[in-house]
């Protein structure tokens, strides 16, 4: 193994090769930068670009815009709460609340350092266990994805903490906004109302901008303009227990990320979610998050990085895209005559850890390009609201018209920034709804397909030994905490 990788590295450091890592990192985190675009598009649009390039070079400057654009959607999170990047949405959440404390800088430095980590941890995990973890994403059927799902609902819990009544009703409405589109058992239309549009259902970026950037400028409009953030530029770096705090967090978030990252499907979206529930239960700071734990940033930036990379297992060594960007990298892979799969390793090994090999260097860039930068985009804040309130109302409509290039995608920015508005004014969490739009649809289908297998039965699901194993994990996450603190009264109880 560690001549493969040396042989990579060979084949990656070649002026060409850093040259257009370095165009495709900084590419990623501009287009992540951008409402709507996200690494899906980015890659899609300038893949014709590497039509005359050789192959190791494309993929790794497309690769490049991919976990560059995992960054860039951080940012603006962070600075204005408009998640560029699904996975960042829940970023958002304690992100948004640090810059609004003036310490900006800081949950940008800890996101690109969560990031970094993950990155090169999720490499080497990579790097040693791809073909394992590849036979064991095999082995995940439709009562497997079942199970991860039931854990992803688990983490509802978490996100429902001091106001769980209203947290499991905004869950419900999020699962019933994702039947909205095609009945995944008999493929007809449902709650579409004759809307071509919604046949594939409400579009979750758009909801997203609309929810967390358009209903907090309204919200903020309503409140009254705040004072822009004058924060002194050693408040933006971040500090050494700030740091601390974050180890463990970046430690859970990068194995959560690369276990389901490797599964094709699961994403870096439910992972970042998973991850931040996780971390909610067993961190000593409960009570701030929601309202600028770092941790909150941390693990969910760490998840999403890892995931990010652990998507390469099934589509480097399987041809199966592990998510939505790298089916479009499977696509530049046949586009050079290349055939990913179980013998890609053995006849094109150069190519394969040449590109694996960029992954080190490209997220080593990331970190160099962005760690020193972090309390500069922070200085952003220091623009009075009144200007950034229309710039940030013109990026969202733009972002959201750009995805599909129609006014429908405006009008759901703008209908669910109303909603938004109104959960803020209501106080009601919006990252449980956030939670069922993303697990409702992949939850349902899984649903269906293990029905379909069991004839009807679902406790074909309890005769799997890895669903098994992961709803015994749902379990632990929700029962656990209880359980921790039932130990020390107990042990108080006998003493007495």
């Amino acid at each position: 193994m560690l001549d493969n990788l040396l042989m990579g590295f060979g084949a990656a450091l070649t002026p060409a090769n850093l040259l257009w890592c370095f165009v495709g990192v900084l590419a990623g985190t501009v287009i992540g930068l951008l409402p709507g675009l996200g690494s899906t598009t980015g890659v899609a649009v300038l893949l014709p670009l590497t039509l005359s390039f050789e192959p190791l070079t494309a993929l790794i400057m497309l690769a490049g815009i991919y976990y560059g654009a995992q960054y860039g959607g951080t940012i603006t999170s962070v600075l204005i709460s408009t998640p560029g990047e699904a996975a960042s949405v829940v970023t958002a959440i304690d992100g948004y609340q640090m810059a609004r404390k003036g310490r900006a800088g800081a949950a940008l430095s800890i996101a690109a350092i969560g990031s970094f980590v993950a990155a090169i941890v999720s490499l080497v995990l990579l790097v040693a266990m791809a073909p394992p973890f590849a036979k064991l994403a095999l082995d995940f059927g439709p009562p497997e994805n079942l199970a991860v799902m039931v854990l992803g609902l688990t983490t509802i819990v978490s996100f429902s903490s001091g106001a769980r009544l209203r947290g499991l009703a905004m869950a419900v409405l999020g699962i019933l906004l994702a039947t909205v589109g095609v009945d995944a058992a008999t493929g007809l239309p449902r709650y579409t109302f004759g809307d071509v549009d919604l046949l594939s259902g409400l579009p979750f970026v758009q909801v997203m901008i609309g929810l967390f950037a358009v209903g907090e400028v309204l919200f903020q409009i309503r409140q009254g303009a705040a004072e822009p953030i004058r924060a002194r530029f050693r408040d933006l770096v971040i500090t050494r227990e700030e740091l601390s705090r974050s180890k463990g967090a970046i430690a859970r978030g990068s194995l959560i990320g690369y276990l389901l990252g490797c599964l094709p499907g699961a994403g870096s979206t439910l992972a970042s979610f998973l991850a931040y529930g996780v971390e909610k239960r067993v961190s000593r700071n409960k009570h701030e998050f929601g309202h600028g734990a770092i941790e909150g940033v941390a693990s969910p930036e760490s998840a999403n990085n890892a995931a990010a990379n652990a998507n390469f297992v099934p589509t480097l060594a399987l041809g199966i895209p592990g998510g939505a960007t790298t089916a479009v990298l499977l696509g530049a892979f046949m586009m050079y005559g290349i055939q990913p799969g179980p013998l890609l390793f053995e006849e094109q090994p150069e190519l394969v850890w040449g590109l694996l090999a960029s992954f080190f260097i490209g997220n080593v860039l990331l970190l160099v390009l962005n760690l020193p930068l972090a309390p500069l985009f922070a200085q952003l804040l220091r623009i009075p609201y009144g200007y950034m309130y229309p710039l940030i109302l013109v990026t969202s409509f733009v972002g959201a018209y750009s995805i599909d290039n129609n006014m429908f995608s405006v009008w759901v920015v703008f209908v669910f920034g109303l909603v938004g508005y109104f959960m803020k004014k209501f106080d009601l969490p919006m990252a449980p709804l956030v939670l069922g739009l993303v697990v409702g649809a992949l939850f349902e289908k899984a649903l269906v397909q293990t029905s379909a297998m069991g004839d009807g039965d679902l406790t074909i699901v309890f005769t799997r030994p890895i669903a098994l194993v992961v709803l015994l994990l749902a379990v632990l996450l929700l029962a656990g905490p209880s359980l921790v603190r039932l130990i020390p009264k107990k042990k108080e109880e006998e003493k007495v």
